[in-house]
């Protein structure tokens, strides 16, 4: 009997597994990121099954993608839905099989430490296949192009109304029961290898807050747990910079010493002109916004609960970091032209593009920040006001 025990770099396996039997591939796995997936499969097998989770709330959270889904069935695929799938099962033609803790996702495949087995053992492939066919069966139809398309426009409603809290659970599962359905579990909104990470600015020189303001009422005055306001620039200028999935880090100017505190982060969508304006209801409520009207509207937010002090220093991370701090001063210093000073760079700007560097290091001190302070609860979230969810059809089952 041929096993090997693998707890690592599982993204060569697939590549030997897709080199020696390169006919066909059949896929058990509840979470699949588009960046792996094409990776992985490159070249796509000739024949491609795939079983996985129709939960939209999964999409919505960032941890399966709906374009994962479209490029299988643009290279032939199939694909079908079991609710509360937990399984990972990767077969390659009838020669070799992969039992793993592993999704198909970038950090499990190449970063985080995820443990399986690899098997060549003629019986051991044909449980594996005699499992996967009876799974298949009982997995529902195959997911057609036009469930995806509703899927899409819902689960975008969904996130450009903020993703409130008291919503979650009505996009809908639309995966087969087979057997037992487990409990549904409350995933984290995925924060990892994002296409671009800003500092989003609040406030201004004249109006700083001070340190020991808590941060619901910040968030309840600018309403950042939905939209981050851009100003209009005579009408013309729009923040079109920000690209779907970006991590924004929202931030504070605070006083008592001059700083800007980061104490909470979304992830945002890239703005559409007409949704993305500032309604007459929007300035009613916040009149301020008569001149900052421009959004790039954000999901799945999450606040360091607390009061200012418990934020981020964006001051420490410009000493610490110096040029590495900002995309443009880390262009500036490689090029060895243009300015290089991080607190320069932030001068009467709206956000500013964080390089790699200082992504990171925000990301790791708002986490512990996270776990040292707590979150802002939810319930207190759910009595913000949240924009109306666009009357979009609900999805095809």
């Amino acid at each position: 009997m041929t096993f090997r025990l693998i707890d690592r770099d599982w993204d060569s396996e697939f590549t030997k597994g897709l080199a020696e039997h390169s006919g066909e591939l059949r896929i058990v796995c509840p979470f699949i990121k588009c960046r792996a997936l094409v990776r992985i499969l490159s070249p796509w097998p000739t024949s491609l099954r795939v079983i996985t989770r129709f939960n939209l709330s999964d999409f919505a959270r960032g941890v399966s993608d709906m374009e994962a889904l479209r490029r299988v069935l643009d290279a032939g695929g199939a694909v079908r839905g079991v609710q509360g799938l937990h399984a990972k099962l990767y077969i390659f033609g009838a020669g070799r099989a992969i039992v793993t803790s592993a999704n198909l996702t970038g950090a499990d495949l190449t970063a985080n430490r995820e443990f399986g087995v690899v098997t060549e053992d003629g019986a051991a492939v044909k449980h594996c296949l005699n499992w996967f066919d009876a799974l298949w069966r009982n997995a529902g139809g195959d997911l057609q192009r036009s469930q995806l398309d509703d899927w899409t426009r819902s689960v975008s409603s969904y996130l450009a109304s903020g993703a409130p809290p008291k919503v979650s659970g009505d996009l809908g599962d639309f995966g087969a029961v087979v057997r037992i359905k487990p409990p549904s579990i409350d995933l984290p909104t995925i924060i990892a290898d994002p296409p671009q990470a800003f500092v989003k600015f609040l406030g201004h020189g004249s109006d700083r807050s001070p340190l020991d303001r808590s941060t619901i009422k910040a968030i309840k005055r600018s309403g950042c747990h939905w939209a981050l306001a851009y100003p209009s620039g005579g009408g013309r200028i729009r923040p079109t910079g920000v690209r779907d999935s970006a991590v924004m880090f929202i931030s504070r100017l605070v006083k008592e010493p001059n700083d800007i505190r980061i104490f909470g982060r979304a992830v945002a969508l890239k703005h559409k002109a007409e949704r993305d304006d500032a309604t007459a209801e929007d300035i009613k409520r916040r009149p301020w916004k008569d001149r900052w009207p421009r959004y790039i509207r954000v999901h799945h937010a999450e606040f360091v609960a607390g009061t200012m002090r418990n934020g981020i220093s964006l001051n420490v991370m410009m000493d610490t970091l110096g040029s590495d701090s900002f995309e443009s001063t880390r262009r500036n210093m490689d090029s060895g032209r243009g300015n290089t000073n991080p607190r320069m760079s932030i001068r009467q700007q709206p956000a500013v593009e964080l390089s790699n560097k200082g992504f990171e290091w925000l990301n790791v001190r708002l986490e512990s920040a996270f776990e040292n302070h707590g979150r802002v609860p939810l319930h207190d979230l759910r009595k913000l006001d949240w924009p109306e969810l666009p009357a979009d059809p609900k999805p095809s089952p």
